[in-house]
């Protein structure tokens, strides 16, 4: 049975609508605060690997809006890049890149060990930590041909598998860490002192008043996705065409920094930025259960053991330092500990996985306004830079 790209998108939705559902009624995915995609996407691909277990033919999936859902979340992001915005929480921002960065080289290097250990190419460690965990999957399959070329047999292989293993331990971990943090420590949102509001809405230009209005919001805020998709492919082109590897989605995101400082500069856009924020979750949410929904989890059956065990000091890496260092040095406080979540979610698995972390935390606690701003600036765009770097830096080293 095959499913077309538009009955594959109406099936992630059933699936969204189910994981809400679910999490709404099952007390443990509640308390685990998992994020509704990861719960539906996850209902879909055991049932795909009971049926494959048993014999049956397994079903094949179109998810040809998954990569265009990835580029609208990231292209929302970067709506998000204001220089105002980052002079406010400049130096959490500098700090959380710095332990990202930080974080990402003992990912190579703990990664390097254990291949070594097991007699194999240090630059599988490289791959399976760094290039797959902190840059996701669009960075480790656009490093896969350079790991080839040095040595790693079945590169794009490996990276595909690792970072969706990487993306599911983010889902089923990074909720439920901060969530012990938050816990633990006693953080009672309501105790924290009130924090400044980090976004506006801008006034919208148009109809005023009620249908007309909505529907003029709703397509100026899809035009301006849109054209910055468009756009930044161009970009994303150009950069490619110097040489430079780096995700597809960057030149989206690039496009709508530039558009968000023009317009907070001269107002001359309007920005719909409540809009845009509404549009991101619901791209992310789609990408996120699209993603899920579609893996083949023999293919993480079938990781050699040198991988698992990779994963799991991956997995013990990052948790020890997300419920001590991270949120000790992002301010102690309800706040540090849902950026602490986020910082889970972008350094194993993808930034739509933090976001999707930290939105499942405040939807049951309160906001958190200052992890909304860090977040997204280090794990959707400075780390991918500054892991670029690094990733490069290994492989001329190893190479």
């Amino acid at each position: 049975m095959t499913l077309n790209a538009l009955e594959t998108t109406a099936l992630g939705c059933v699936l969204l609508l189910v994981g809400y559902g679910l999490r709404d009624r099952v007390r443990l995915l509640d308390q685990l605060n998992l994020p509704a995609p990861v719960i539906g996407g996850m209902l879909a691909a055991l049932v795909a690997l009971a049926a494959r277990l048993s014999g049956l033919p397994p079903v094949k999936f179109d998810a040809a809006l998954q990569s265009p859902m990835m580029i609208a979340f990231f292209t929302t992001l970067g709506f998000a890049a204001s220089y105002r915005l980052l002079m406010r929480g400049g130096p959490q921002v500098v700090l959380l890149l710095g332990l990202a960065a930080a974080v990402a080289v003992l990912q190579a290097l703990l990664g390097a060990g254990i291949s070594a250990a097991f007699g194999l190419n240090p630059l599988l460690g490289v791959l399976t930590g760094t290039a797959t965990l902190s840059g996701g999957p669009a960075t480790g399959l656009a490093f896969a041909p350079q790991f080839e070329a040095a040595g790693v047999p079945g590169a794009a292989a490996v990276a595909t598998a690792n970072a969706m293993a990487g993306i599911v331990l983010a889902s089923v971990f990074g909720a439920p860490l901060a969530t012990w943090v938050i816990v633990r420590r006693r953080l009672d949102p309501r105790l924290q002192p009130p924090l400044e509001t980090v976004v506006t809405v801008t006034a919208e230009a148009g109809p005023p008043h009620g249908h007309a209005a909505l529907t003029f919001m709703v397509l100026k805020t899809a035009a301006l996705i849109a054209v910055s998709m468009w756009l930044g492919g161009l970009v994303s082109a150009s950069i490619k065409s110097a040489g430079v590897v780096l995700p597809p989605y960057i030149g989206a995101m690039l496009v709508a920094g530039a558009l968000r400082n023009l317009d907070d500069a001269t107002g001359l856009v309007k920005l719909p930025i409540a809009a845009i924020e509404v549009a991101g979750a619901i791209a992310l949410s789609l990408f996120l259960v699209l993603a899920i929904m579609t893996l083949d989890l023999t293919q993480l059956a079938g990781l050699a053991l040198p991988l698992m065990v990779i994963l799991a000091a991956q997995l013990a890496l990052v948790s020890l330092l997300v419920v001590g260092p991270v949120w000790w040095l992002m301010g102690r406080t309800y706040d540090a500990a849902v950026a602490a979540g986020g910082f889970a979610g972008f350094m194993l698995g993808t930034t739509a996985n933090a976001m999707a972390i930290m939105r499942a935390l405040v939807e049951k606690y309160a906001d958190a306004p200052r992890a909304f701003l860090t977040v997204p600036l280090v794990g959707a765009f400075f780390i991918d830079f500054v892991n670029a770097l690094i990733i490069t830096g290994f492989l001329n080293l190893w190479g």
